[in-house]
């Protein structure tokens, strides 16, 4: 091995870094999928009424959060390999894609700050659109499709009406044999549908910051390992 003294400290605990990004890199995937597939977030993704199907913008950040779990895996796996092979191609290598990770996640960070009302609005209205046909006294065709979506909502987040007209919704949905006794004491599906993705959306900012601190570290040490191996006698 060319590197000694200080440099070859940094070489390990680049390793260590490494390998701890590389286990970041399988819980964010992992946090990912289970995301995807959980069952308050998809029974709810998956609904359609009148033809328009239920907005997926929250979907979005999570196939980029699959995508960033994979190339993680991958970029510290190969930072672990450089490191204790000392190669200064794939540590470069190691440290371009480390840049490039990085720029896509304050990218991503940037975008779910502006959006990160847009999620819970959109299946407000989506909520709301299908509210005004559920209580539509005139026989609506697609009142029943209304109910329908209503209740998957309202079992799902274990909530019922959209606020202060809850009472009169619900006296509505007792009147017409539609709403299922647990669910009558139960508040707003508006407030429900912002804790929902709030909680989530704090779940993936999180994760983004400790990974964001995990690279700005991994690129100091990726520099002065490089620069330690240029600098040793055995390396010309």
């Amino acid at each position: 091995m060319a590197v000694a003294g200080c440099t070859k400290c940094i070489k390990y605990m680049l390793f260590f870094f490494n390998f701890i990004f590389w286990l970041a890199g399988g819980v964010i995937l992992g946090v990912a999928l289970w995301l995807r597939h959980d069952s308050k977030t998809s029974n709810l993704l998956i609904l359609q009424f009148e033809g328009q199907q239920a907005p997926s913008t929250f979907y979005i950040s999570v196939y980029i959060l699959i995508a960033v779990g994979a190339v993680m895996m991958l970029v510290g796996f190969l930072g672990c390999y450089g490191a204790i092979q000392e190669s200064q191609c794939l540590l470069g290598t190691f440290f371009f894609f480390l840049v490039i990770l990085f720029a896509c996640e304050v990218a991503a960070a940037i975008w779910g700050f502006m959006n990160r009302d847009t999620m819970s609005k959109e299946l407000i209205n989506f909520y709301d659109a299908a509210y005004i046909k559920a209580v539509d006294v005139t026989g609506s065709p697609s009142k029943d499709a209304a109910i329908s979506v209503l209740g998957a909502f309202h079992t799902t987040l274990n909530c019922c009406g959209k606020g202060e007209d809850t009472p009169l919704f619900m006296q509505h949905l007792v009147l017409t044999g539609t709403l299922p006794t647990p669910l009558r004491d139960k508040g707003s599906c508006h407030r429900e549908l912002v804790a929902l993705f709030s909680e989530k959306l704090h779940l993936i900012g999180l994760a983004a910051l400790v990974v964001a601190v995990i690279m700005i570290f991994e690129m100091i040490f990726t520099m002065v390992l490089c620069c330690g191996i240029r600098n040793s006698p055995g390396v010309y």
